[in-house]
């Protein structure tokens, strides 16, 4: 799919939030400025967890909750240099609970994650244009 403005990447997220059944982890790809954070806004409002301009990146937190009933945690590992600084994000304490997890730069976990898995590859194509391909890796 490709999306010709942030908004278009925002309404194909919250279209792709109805087919995902949590526990479900996305692994979200691509270089900064692809679009990972806007494709997530419309993730998180289309599951109903939050509002799209209540969703901002985790760049320096680490790790955003959304939602009380139908959780959704969107973590960033852009700034993980180590797994041993992985082991202080508490990641296992997410893995026992029925939520969706949106990570960026997921890449960064390793091949070892609960299934169901989708990988989101994003591309940059021009300012306005991104490329987008989902993929079902594990259900």
């Amino acid at each position: 799919m490709v999306s010709h403005s942030p908004e278009e990447t925002q309404a194909f997220g919250c279209r792709l939030a109805a087919h995902l059944q949590p526990p479900c982890w996305m692994i979200l790809q691509g270089e900064l400025g692809s679009g990972k954070t806007t494709l997530t806004k419309g993730i998180v409002s289309g599951l109903g967890a939050a509002q799209p301009d209540e969703v901002t990146s985790p760049s320096f937190t680490l790790v955003h909750e959304y939602g009380n009933d139908n959780k959704v945690y969107h973590v960033d590992l852009y700034r993980i240099e180590n797994a041993g600084e992985l082991v202080t994000l508490g990641l296992e304490d997410l893995l026992a609970q029925k939520a969706t997890m949106i990570v960026e730069w997921g890449e960064r976990l390793g091949k070892d994650l609960p299934a169901p898995r989708l990988l989101v590859q994003m591309e940059y194509l021009s300012d306005e244009k991104r490329r987008i391909k989902v993929t079902r890796l594990a259900t």
